[in-house]
C-alpha cells in the first residue's frame, strides 16, 4: 500500500474563511489526479452569469440555493435549488441568476477549463 500525504489533498478557501457560505472560486488541476475542474459560484445578485459558450467536455451544475435561467442548446430551463443539470460536451450554454440569487458547484469534466466563447 502506498503512502498518501493527506495534507496535499485538502483544498482550503483562499479567503481564509472556514465555512462554506458565500464561496466563489475556481479550481483547476486538483490534487490526486481528480481529472475535473470546479467553479464555486455564489451571488445574491440577479442576472449574473456567463455569456454563451461551450466546452469539449460535459459540465455539471449542482444547484444548492436560488435559481438561474439556463439556455442549453436551443432549450431554456429554470434550474432551481436541489437540481442537477448536465450539459453534454460541445453543447452551447449560458445562464443568468434569478431574483433570489444563486449558489452552485459547476463541475467541468476536465482537469483544466477549456472554453469557446460564442458571444
Amino acid at each position: 500500500m502506498s503512502q498518501v500525504d493527506v495534507s496535499e489533498l485538502v483544498i482550503r478557501r483562499q479567503d481564509g474563511r472556514e465555512d462554506g457560505e458565500d464561496w466563489t472560486e475556481n479550481y483547476e488541476e486538483l490534487p490526486g489526479a481528480a481529472g475535473i475542474s470546479i467553479i464555486l459560484e455564489s451571488t445574491s445578485k440577479e442576472g449574473v452569469g456567463p455569456r454563451l459558450h461551450r466546452h469539449p467536455y460535459a459540465e455539471t451544475f449542482i444547484i444548492r440555493k436560488g435559481s438561474a435561467n439556463f439556455t442549453i442548446g436551443d432549450e431554456r430551463v429554470l434550474g432551481t435549488a436541489g437540481q442537477i443539470l448536465v450539459v453534454p460536451a460541445g453543447v452551447a450554454h449560458k445562464f443568468a441568476t434569478g431574483p433570489g440569487g444563486y449558489e452552485a458547484v459547476h463541475i467541468h469534466a476536465n482537469s483544466r477549463f477549456e472554453t469557446e466563447w460564442l458571444e
